[in-house]
């Protein structure tokens, strides 16, 4: 984390959390979601949703390259698996279309692993769902694997150094513990008391 951000935090202790503005896509792009995105549906889009929808409800690609540094230095996850950009004394809640984590792969023989954020990483785990997709737990997270390096993911599993287990993709956040929409948490009624 950015020092400005933490001094910012401890001048400004008390700042609301900010919910539903800001998407990570599953190639690891930043999307920032005014009202009318939000408004188009969640970030992760609606199955059986025509694409002109579900790409309105993304919102708008961010491209400055300064800004996602910012947004990535200061990228992190709470206890409860939500993950968060801190933007000075306030948290920004991240839509995630997949995963926290957007893996981009070296080739042969290292296999080098690298998170969207430019973060390198160890592979733990790796991860194949019902639809083909490769995710790898790592130290320093959970994340998919970019579509662009599926090449160098296919070349790591034939040479044996990844043995890839199954799970569905409902089950993945629940297992690697992460939360792809803390907006939808925010918007449910609280518990029945009594």
């Amino acid at each position: 984390m950015d020092d400005i951000v933490r001094q910012a935090i401890a001048k400004w202790p008390n700042v609301p959390d900010c919910y539903g503005w800001l998407g990570l896509d599953a190639r690891g792009n930043w999307y920032m979601r005014d009202d009318r995105a939000q408004a188009a549906g969640p970030f992760a889009g609606v199955r059986g949703a025509d694409t002109a929808r579900n790409m309105a409800a993304k919102g708008s690609l961010l491209k400055h390259d300064k800004l996602i540094d910012f947004i990535q230095r200061n990228y992190e996850s709470d206890k409860a698996g939500r993950w968060f950009f801190q933007n000075g004394p306030q948290r920004v809640y991240v839509e995630l279309e997949a995963t926290p984590m957007v893996w981009r792969l070296g080739p042969a023989p290292l296999f080098a692993v690298a998170a969207h954020t430019g973060a390198p990483a160890r592979t733990q785990r790796c991860i194949v769902d019902e639809a083909g997709r490769v995710y790898l737990e790592t130290d320093i997270g959970f994340g998919l694997v970019h579509t662009q390096d599926m090449t160098h993911a296919a070349d790591a599993v034939e040479q044996g150094l990844w043995v890839p287990e199954e799970c569905p993709a409902r089950d993945l956040p629940g297992r690697f513990g992460y939360v792809r929409s803390p907006q939808a948490l925010q918007d449910k009624p609280p518990p029945a008391v009594g």
